[in-house]
């Protein structure tokens, strides 16, 4: 975990990466982790839930390094999928173990 003092700042933390596959934001403001979610640069995005045990069934990338071209496709794919963005959405965060 890394502290921040602004949602500019959390956004260029998580921006500052050569790599986009998967993202999260926990909030218990749904409209203010969207307006989060349309500034950060992934493939997938999950907003009050996380990617662990995910069933891939949806053309899926990342971006930066973490493109590779989704799992269903190959590298005639990396340019058409990797704008793709996968997006959870929970109202509110579960209560995750520690």
């Amino acid at each position: 975990m890394v502290p921040f003092d602004s949602d500019d700042e959390a956004i260029a933390l998580a921006n500052r990466t050569e790599y986009g596959l998967s993202m999260g934001v926990v909030t218990a403001n749904v409209g203010r982790g969207l307006r989060i979610a349309e500034r950060l640069r992934t493939g997938l995005l999950h907003i009050n839930d996380q990617t662990v045990s995910d069933d891939v069934v949806n053309p899926f990338g990342g971006v930066g390094a973490s493109g590779n071209g989704t799992s269903i496709g190959g590298p005639a794919n990396w340019e058409e999928f990797t704008q793709w963005q996968w997006m959870t959405i929970k109202g509110e965060a579960p209560l995750y173990s520690l």
